[in-house]
């Protein structure tokens, strides 16, 4: 699977990286009609105490694009809960074409 990732006001990480892809490798094992993916990596500044780190995933598949994002104290974080929230859809699409079967 390809993956490309995106920095937005943070510096370029290997680590990040190397977990996100660990990851998204993980996802493509298990729905392995997964295309690409686009990773965005943001910090956010806000006056009130919002966390701040976030991480955004958006895969290519068959059909509509899914997407998925949080905002968390660090990345580590913000990546597994988008990881987790994009496992929820692709679960649910999986549902989907296996019942068009």
């Amino acid at each position: 699977m390809d993956t490309n990732f995106n920095y937005v006001h943070v510096k370029a990480s290997e680590r990040l990286e190397n977990l996100t892809n660990e990851k998204l490798n993980k996802l493509k094992e298990r729905y392995e009609f997964l295309v690409s993916a686009e990773v965005y990596f943001k910090t956010e500044k806000s006056s009130t105490n919002e966390k701040g780190r976030v991480c955004e995933i958006q895969l290519s598949l068959p059909g509509p694009r899914l997407f998925a994002s949080a905002n968390e104290e660090n990345f580590d974080m913000a990546v597994s809960k988008t990881i987790n929230e994009l496992k929820t859809q692709l679960q649910k699409k999986k549902e989907k074409m296996s019942t068009h079967l």
